[in-house]
């Protein structure tokens, strides 16, 4: 008699096996991939088209712009994963970065620069600690109360503290603007240069993946962001989540203001107007929803040098920089349809 054992259908998976993750699911769990392979595709496309997009001077000139994008983008993506959303940095970094330079020229021009920075940091977070207070008191949208102290901060600066150029900074701060992390001659002689400043940004980065991973301040900043009310009966004190992450981007805030004037060795109150639309797109393409709850420190520096690439290798391939916004645009677009289709899915 011949016996005939039944094989095992392996059609239908058993209750121990789990189907492989497509590669759709994967990038709607993880939206910030989507943004890093859009660098990478642009970045093999440019450099195709143009081999000098990899020479270390254009790689440097676009780590030094990531910088004060950067340290904005870290702070924003703070309040974007508590639910809020702030357009009052750029008003906060000029008015700090101007007022110190301002003090330091006119009455301590030997002030150490350790003190100039730890004075634009404490001033940046004392105004954003203002916002914090007035969005938790006030019980209105933060997009409300920042767009008033955004004109109020820059109305502050230019009516009390001064509209004129400071051309001549202290050689303090000149030096900190030129101290040089890495430094080489390039093929055609010119010395390109890697700025100690440079180091902010990532120092910045690890410490803020900190703050959100390993303590209870990150957790009840997504927290408050996934559903405030909920939040609260657990326990987080929405006062001082609310101060707390507006003040952290305040102190960043002022931190690339300070970085701003050192590197281009001139203080203008009028700088920075408008570079919050392109902050903001930098974390919504990193993968962080305006809604609040969601977003990574690892997608937000992806988006920041998403925005940086585009920003400076247009004109590499021919494109005018005038294009730039619609590139931009239209990646913000293509984002949130992606996010829309991504929430619909789950």
């Amino acid at each position: 008699m011949t016996m005939v054992q039944d094989m095992p259908d392996t059609s239908i998976p058993t209750p121990h096996e789990s189907p492989r993750p497509t590669i759709g699911a994967l990038f709607r769990r993880r939206p910030e991939l989507v943004s890093l392979a859009i660098l990478i595709a642009i970045c093999v496309i440019v450099a195709s088209i143009n081999p000098a997009f990899l020479q270390p001077s254009s790689l440097i000139d676009m780590g030094r712009a990531s910088v004060v994008t950067g340290l904005f983008a870290l702070g924003v993506f703070s309040i974007l994963a508590a639910g809020g959303i702030d357009v009052s940095f750029p008003a906060i970094a000029a008015l700090t970065m101007y007022s110190a330079t301002l003090f330091v020229i006119n009455v301590w021009p030997t002030a150490p620069m350790a003190l100039v920075v730890l004075s634009t940091v404490v001033g940046g977070a004392a105004l954003g600690a203002l916002n914090g207070w007035m969005v938790h008191t006030l019980k209105v949208p933060s997009l409300i109360v920042t767009v008033g102290t955004q004109y109020l901060f820059r109305g502050i600066l230019l009516a009390f503290i001064g509209t004129v150029w400071l051309m001549e900074l202290p050689p303090q701060m000149i030096a900190f603007g030129k101290a040089p992390l890495l430094e080489f001659q390039s093929g055609n002689g010119v010395t390109v240069t890697l700025p100690m400043y440079f180091l902010v940004f990532p120092a910045a980065a690890l410490l803020t993946w900190f703050m959100f991973n390993k303590t209870l301040m990150g957790r009840a900043i997504f927290a408050t962001g996934g559903n405030a009310d909920v939040a609260e009966r657990l326990g987080y004190n929405q006062r001082i989540v609310h101060i707390f992450v507006f003040a952290f981007t305040g102190a960043l805030a002022g931190m690339a203001g300070i970085i701003h004037v050192c590197a281009n060795r001139m203080a203008n109150p009028f700088d920075l107007m408008g570079i919050e639309i392109e902050v903001i797109a930098a974390v919504v393409l990193g993968g962080a929803r305006i809604t609040g709850g969601t977003g990574t420190v690892f997608g937000t520096i992806t988006g920041v040098l998403l925005i940086t690439v585009v920003n400076n290798s247009l004109v590499l391939v021919g494109i005018p920089s005038t294009w730039q916004r619609v590139v931009v645009g239209a990646f913000i677009l293509l984002a949130a349809a992606f996010f829309v289709k991504r929430s619909q899915k789950s």
